[in-house]
């Protein structure tokens, strides 16, 4: 498996079918939706169908002709599955009146439904929903899967996403999924490292009331293999550091600048305070020192554009990221592409929104998706765990698009790993990140 797969938009598909023979392409399209619902819904024998004009339509008309050789009805009313093939990845925009209602009334027919292609209000080359939209238990996707559904918040129309072969070459796409082997990518120690080469983490945080920050990016730091790990920290957090976090060495933050010329990579905000002072030594840092750095939390506060050469990766969040552009969160879930491209533009580095789509983007590239089903990271402290994963990585000289990537991944899989179906704790992802490089 490559450490990348290929996420198509609706130009990059009508790019990879152009010279292909539509109804070869159509018959396979509806083969494959016909044997899903046969595959998952055996005892479904009353189908409806919900079908446009156009190509998608063409492919749910197919898979009802076949289901119906296999003694299945098609039905208005009562259904046991709805297949929906109501548009398909042309589609723009909110759906109009008439078909804005019919996905409402797909939507409330309390049975599973089997989207063709991508669910019907769903931008494929976005995720954008603008308006109605299908709630699909299952998505029967052609050739590859879209943009659309694995970018929020169409990812969560999407349900399970199936991917049907219908005869088509890879092609080239801008956007890319991200998938676990991006983890062999990260430097490992070798025999001749010693604690520095094996890469040097300065964290810069730990206010009082806010040390668990800084203490959490640290730990993550250790256990994704840098060597050594610094904190700078207030004066006053230092004996509480000193507890949490053993292993790691303490300076008083007025030595940050001191400290970073050891270190390999800054994790810089985790819990550092909003202060005039802290932004005023994030400033610094950024612009005096030549090392790779992640900016997270209060030093993403007010943080405006800086000019520096080192690889630098900012992780916000949505309501954070929305401040750095000036829109509010609830327009960032709405435009995660776009709000990601202007950050982008604006700051001229890589950045990692974070969220169930966390989305990488870099000057000059397409975006990295790694989109996974990890709901139990929704819990206080694993930002900070993943910039310190990301620091340790960018310690070790991985690339900062990679790095972001990379510690992604490590941490939904360590997440995973930690074996909690409910009440997971940061720190309970810290401890299962050695776990998170070991094969499935």
């Amino acid at each position: 498996m490559a450490a990348t797969e290929p996420l198509y938009s609706a130009e990059e598909m009508r790019d990879a079918e152009a010279g292909h023979d539509v109804d070869a392409m159509m018959r396979r399209a509806g083969e494959a939706v016909a044997a899903e619902v046969m595959r998952r819904f055996p005892d479904a024998r009353r189908i409806a169908l919900h079908a446009g004009g156009g190509a998608n339509g063409g492919d749910g008309r197919i898979a009802v002709e076949i289901l119906r050789t296999q003694g299945r009805e098609l039905v208005a009313e009562r259904p046991d599955v709805v297949i929906d093939a109501l548009l398909g990845t042309g589609m723009k925009g909110a759906p109009r009146e008439e078909t804005a209602g019919e996905i409402e009334r797909i939507n409330g027919c309390g049975v599973p439904v089997v989207a063709v292609d991508v669910p019907s209000g769903v931008n494929a080359s976005t995720g954008e929903v603008a308006g109605a939209a299908v709630r699909a238990d299952v998505t029967v996707t052609m050739h590859g899967r879209k943009v659309g559904l694995a970018v929020a918040p169409g990812r969560f129309h999407a349900g399970e996403v199936v991917v049907a072969d219908i005869g088509l070459e890879p092609g080239e796409t801008e956007h890319r999924l991200v998938t676990t082997e991006i983890l062999a990518a990260v430097p490992r120690k070798q025999s001749g490292d010693n604690k520095y080469s094996a890469g040097s983490v300065l964290v810069v945080g730990g206010s009082r009331g806010m040390t668990g920050a800084a203490a959490l990016a640290a730990r993550a730091a250790f256990r994704a293999d840098a060597g050594y790990v610094a904190i700078a920290a207030p004066e006053e957090s230092l004996p509480t550091l000193e507890i949490l976090v053993l292993e790691a060495v303490k300076r008083p933050l007025g030595q940050a600048l001191d400290a970073a010329e050891k270190a390999t990579a800054l994790a810089l905000g985790p819990g550092l305070g909003r202060g005039e002072e802290a932004k005023a030594l994030v400033r610094r840092l950024l612009v005096e020192t030549d090392v790779p750095a992640v900016v997270d939390a209060d030093a993403l506060f007010e943080l405006e554009p800086f000019e520096r050469d080192a690889p630098t990766v900012l992780t916000p969040h949505s309501g954070e990221l929305g401040r750095l552009i000036g829109e509010d969160s609830t327009w960032v879930d709405a435009h995660r592409l776009e709000a990601l491209a202007r950050a982008v533009e604006r700051f001229g580095c890589v950045v990692l929104l974070k969220g169930a789509d966390t989305l990488v983007g870099a000057p000059g590239q397409g975006v990295l998706v790694r989109a996974v089903n990890t709901p139990g990271l929704a819990t206080a402290g694993t930002g900070d765990v993943l910039t310190g994963i990301t620091a340790a990585f960018l310690s070790k000289g991985l690339d900062a698009r990679v790095a972001a990537a990379a510690a992604a991944t490590a941490q939904g899989r360590a997440a995973f790993r930690a074996s909690k179906p409910r009440g997971l704790v940061a720190s309970d992802v810290v401890e299962a990140l050695p776990l998170a490089f070991g094969r499935d």
